[in-house]
């Protein structure tokens, strides 16, 4: 089914922004901020040791010790440290999870819009996405409702959302874990970022069911993109068999970047990359949202789903047109998904305060 993939269209914008000087970059869900200096402390102590070598497949045992530790910090829930599987970034963990869970020709429940590599690696593994289609009604989430009469196997979220920096509420994220526990589906709740809300308090799945198959990641929250370091937890069941794929797949994430995250912990310089990012949401946010309305103040992520319906039909073309213009790189609606996503774009504010306002300034000009 690799006929079925599709092009990763925010990097297709990116490479066509490089070209173009002065470009405030909008588009690309990457942190620019530092990872906690712990991570570099760590990483210089790991190479003056010459901790070169693999280490096991599953993971560096303190890594996914300290993780656990984290869960019991953060949600106060008890894991197993065994259960943690530590993956070269969140990408081989959904891959790795979709070849356990899937077999070929089964199904997994996917929101639309939501983030295009989910349904590509459904593609890759010849497991079929089942599209479910959301909106402002739902901010967003996938709700029991939606999945009533669908024949799937598994049901893949995230919280809070990217695009739309929507958080799932408790009571529904509940009711999802006790749909999926009674008819025994998979649940995959994709929690790369988390710490990165700013109303509310996010939830883990494994507050409501213990089989939930958790993902999660260094790269936003932590700052640690180029680390390529996620983890899972599983159930124990699953374990060994996520150990056989990884073995073969890549032999263990990267040791020099496991060995940095045992710094990343750091709770007071974490506060400070959320409170940054706030700032940079509510800027953002206030400068748009008149010119591009958002469907409901995001309340996690760093991003903004903004609706261009008043300017084009065509998203893409939208993008292209604003890129040339006014100089600033958004991704268009259409990168993730088919329901309406022709008349949104995604902007990220990845970029420091005094950039916002210049594309602020500039989408403004150029739209009026």
């Amino acid at each position: 089914m690799r006929r079925e993939l599709s092009p990763f269209i925010v990097m297709d914008i990116l490479k066509l922004a490089q070209e173009i000087p002065d470009v405030v970059h909008l588009e690309i869900g990457e942190p620019d901020l530092e990872p906690p200096p712990g991570v570099i402390e760590r990483l210089n102590w790991a190479v003056s040791k010459g901790l070169f070598n693999y280490t096991p497949s599953l993971g560096l045992w303190e890594l996914r010790e300290r993780i656990a530790k984290h869960y019991r910090d953060y949600y106060g829930v008890d894991i197993d440290p065994n259960r943690v599987v530590i993956t070269t970034g969140t990408s081989s963990a959904f891959l790795v999870a979709y070849s356990i869970l899937f077999d070929i020709g089964e199904k997994v429940a996917l929101a639309d819009p939501s983030y295009p590599c989910y349904k590509n690696f459904a593609h890759l593994l010849g497991v079929e996405p089942v599209f479910v289609n959301v909106d402002e009604s739902t901010n967003y989430q996938i709700t029991p409702e939606h999945l009533e009469g669908l024949d799937i196997k598994g049901v893949h979220i995230s919280s809070p959302s990217n695009p739309t920096g929507t958080l799932y509420d408790e009571e529904n994220l509940k009711a999802l874990c006790e749909y999926c526990k009674e008819r025994n589906i998979y649940l995959i709740s994709d929690e790369i970022y988390h710490g990165l809300v700013y109303e509310g308090k996010e939830r883990t799945a494994l507050e409501f069911w213990d089989r939930a198959i958790v993902i999660n990641g260094f790269s936003k929250f932590f700052c640690m993109p180029g680390f390529r370091l996620g983890w899972m937890i599983l159930p124990e069941d699953l374990i060994r068999r996520a150990e056989v794929v990884m073995q073969n797949i890549y032999i263990c994430a990267p040791t020099l970047s496991q060995y940095s995250a045992l710094g990343a912990f750091d709770y007071d310089y974490l506060s400070k990359v959320k409170e940054t990012f706030k700032r940079r949401r509510d800027l953002l946010y206030e400068g748009i949202k008149d010119i591009l309305p958002i469907k409901g103040k995001p309340s996690g992520a760093f991003y903004l789903w903004a609706d261009i319906s008043k300017y084009s039909q065509d998203a893409y073309e939208f993008c292209l047109e604003v890129l040339k213009g006014a100089k600033v790189a958004l991704t268009p609606g259409i990168d993730f998904g088919k329901n309406q996503t022709e008349h949104f774009v995604r902007l990220a504010y990845t970029r420091k305060e005094e950039e916002l306002k210049e594309a602020i300034n500039r989408l403004r000009e150029f739209l009026s």
